[in-house]
């Protein structure tokens, strides 16, 4: 593929940096000549074009430099994060007829015995195009992979827009982590490459570089308010946050306006199958949002969202197809909808139906979180003999308190706040809430 467009604004900007990684500055000029040096390397290992390639490591320059040359060449990628545990069954499962192994700033290439046979990357192989193979979190059953067209999903960054210097924060294999990457880079801004995922960690980066842009999950951002990073470091800088891959609970969003009114708060949407669609939140402080673009069109169905895009995967290389007839995908992501503007509740694998009734896990979380002394919650669904399912929580206190005048308390605010169905039945108060390697909470 043509990668001129990028290219050509790298030179105009050679001495800018393009990256911080490690606390060294890698320019734009570093990068035209690294792409190249990249590229000579693939053809010295008879990487052939439209060859399937793991490209295993995290956000680097290196692994960037990568991702263009292997763009230009047509290749079949599939980014695999070294935090991902199933790294030997997504190769399998890719098809990988190649693999790449960084190593700070070292190359390892083995070829593999596999080769595509798969009809979806046997159509991007005979297309001459670049692919993308991204693979689901697998939080509610086996992971699925998805390919895209890579040429497809770089279509919107041809237009140039504002320049900003932003953390990668999602990882390398995710949708949102790619978008950033591109985004930040075709833009011609700075992305800093943190070398840990910590509220801590985060925050000094800002801090230090200047950040304007934080792109992450509303769990991560929860746990900044929960530690109290924020008093600790100067954010002054930061301009925008953007939050996705997951429900912001309504309490978190306005502590997080309120503690920061100048920062300006944007909800994201996007999934593997489709790609990161703009957006446009009705306030700071609303979880109203309107999603779409050039490529998008969007429905909703019987109180779940469709959508219709241009950009969309192929498909599944385990799994049929999710599209209908007519090339619409449900998200299942359940909406409220008030005109033009909707409010994601959450996914349908979340739901948890109390005797028919349907309870959405992070409207009681932030109800939750409402109450002094609970600082975080993450609810989930337990079996119920009687009603199918009820509603349980675990809570972190910011103090020790006795379990049952916790559970009373709890009782009291929550009559107040919602139907008697959405209370949980079963509390437990632990240290921490599980959050996944990807910044999401584990219910």
């Amino acid at each position: 593929m043509d990668m001129t467009f990028m290219t050509d604004r790298f030179a105009i900007h050679g001495d800018k940096p393009a990256m911080i990684w490690r606390e060294q500055e890698f320019s734009y000029r570093w990068f035209i000549e690294h792409i190249a040096l990249a590229r000579a390397r693939i053809a010295q290992e008879g990487i052939a074009p439209s060859s399937v390639v793991v490209l295993h490591g995290d956000f680097s320059p290196y692994s960037a430099a990568l991702l263009f040359a292997l763009i230009e060449i047509d290749a079949i990628i599939v980014p695999i994060s070294t935090v991902v545990k199933q790294y030997k069954e997504f190769c399998e499962i890719a098809e990988a007829e190649y693999i790449l192994e960084l190593q700070d700033d070292i190359v390892v290439v083995s070829r593999t015995a596999l080769s595509a046979t798969h009809p979806i990357l046997l159509e991007m192989k005979g297309r001459r195009r670049p692919g993308l193979a991204l693979f689901s979190s697998g939080t509610t059953g086996t992971s699925k992979a998805a390919i895209h067209d890579f040429s497809l999903l770089l279509r919107k960054f041809y237009k140039t827009r504002e320049p900003f210097r932003a953390i990668a924060f999602l990882l390398f294999d995710h949708i949102g982590g790619i978008n950033t990457l591109l985004s930040i880079l075709a833009n011609c801004g700075l992305l800093i490459v943190p070398g840990e995922r910590t509220p801590d960690a985060i925050c000094r980066a800002i801090e230090h570089y200047r950040v304007e842009l934080l792109p992450t999950s509303p769990t991560f951002l929860n746990m900044i308010l929960i530690g109290k990073s924020y008093t600790r470091y100067d954010l002054s800088s930061l301009r925008l946050v953007t939050y996705g891959t997951e429900a912001m609970p309504e309490h978190t969003l306005k502590m997080l306006h309120a503690l920061f009114p100048a920062i300006r708060f944007k909800q994201t949407y996007g999934l593997s199958e489709i790609g990161i669609m703009r957006s446009l939140s009705r306030s700071d402080e609303s979880l109203w949002i309107k999603i779409g673009g050039e490529d998008y069109a969007t429905r909703v169905v019987n109180g779940e969202l469709w959508i219709k895009a241009t950009c969309a995967m192929l498909g599944y290389l385990n799994a049929p197809s999710p599209f209908d007839t007519e090339g619409w995908f449900n998200t299942q992501d359940k909406v409220e909808v008030d005109g033009e503007w909707l409010k994601i509740l959450g996914r349908d694998t979340d739901l948890i139906n109390v005797g028919g009734q349907k309870v959405y896990p992070c409207e009681v979380e932030s109800v939750l979180m409402e109450l002094d002394n609970i600082v975080d919650a993450s609810v989930y669904r337990v079996n119920n003999p009687l009603l199918g399912q009820v509603v349980a929580a675990r809570v972190m206190l910011a103090s020790d308190e006795p379990l049952p005048v916790l559970k009373k308390r709890i009782r009291l605010h929550c009559r107040h706040r919602m139907d008697g169905y959405k209370i949980p039945m079963v509390v437990e108060i632990v240290n921490n809430i599980a959050v996944s390697e990807r910044g999401k909470r584990i219910r």
